[in-house]
């Protein structure tokens, strides 16, 4: 049997409640399907939502106090923390350094932490002296991450919000599966059929599914 890993892009934003729920679930996809992610960093935009607090209309703010609401519906079911930021947040020193601990090898173990720590009003995403140590508890070095942030780190967000436009994303999280979007913490499910479609299914996974292999 063929062994190939299909690549899935995962765009993500440290900000987005939704993007922290597609996570634990878009992990699971390694170990069922013969798949590897590819995390890719991307901002996404506050005009969707009102633009910035001044600017939001009591329309707009209906639409933002609802998707929080659903966001912690969903969180509460997997007994997660999920509270509104109290301040519209810059993300991208926060997506920089997600750049850097994905070349480090470090991502899932410390994207994790950033999103937890974030969502309970832990942890200030704009502040480099609040993510180099939460990298350097995750065994990467934050005098690098420091001159990565200052050197190649905003060329290759840059270069990611490009990879971005060319896929056509317009929010987080989107997965982009064999070219086809998938935007929504709701839609891992769908992402999971649409790899079974490609049979990528891992032999060991599809016999779990089927009670006469039990």
């Amino acid at each position: 049997m063929d062994q190939t890993l299909e690549t899935v892009k995962f765009y993500y934003d440290f900000k987005s409640p939704f993007s922290y729920l597609a996570f634990e679930p878009a992990l699971a996809l390694e170990r069922t399907h013969r798949v590897r992610l590819r995390f890719v960093p991307h901002v996404f935009d506050f005009t969707a939502y009102g633009g910035t607090l001044a600017d939001r209309d009591e329309r707009s703010w209906r639409k933002v106090r609802y998707l929080y609401l659903d966001a912690r519906r969903f969180a509460n079911e997997r007994g997660l923390v999920i509270k509104g930021p109290q301040r519209l947040f810059d993300s991208r020193l926060a997506l920089i350094s997600g750049l850097f601990a994905d070349r480090e090898g470090r991502f899932r173990e410390y994207a994790g932490r950033v999103w937890e720590l974030f969502f309970k009003r832990e942890l200030d995403i704009e502040r480099i002296d609040e993510l180099a140590p939460l990298l350097a508890a995750h065994g990467m070095d934050p005098e690098a991450f420091r001159r990565y942030a200052e050197s190649e780190g905003p060329r290759d967000l840059a270069a990611a919000l490009e990879e971005a436009e060319r896929d056509q994303v317009f929010g987080v999280p989107t997965f982009i599966v064999a070219g086809e979007p998938f935007w929504g913490n709701d839609r891992v499910e769908w992402v999971a059929k649409k790899l079974d479609a490609m049979s990528l299914r891992r032999a060991e996974a599809a016999a779990s599914r089927n009670p006469e292999n039990r």
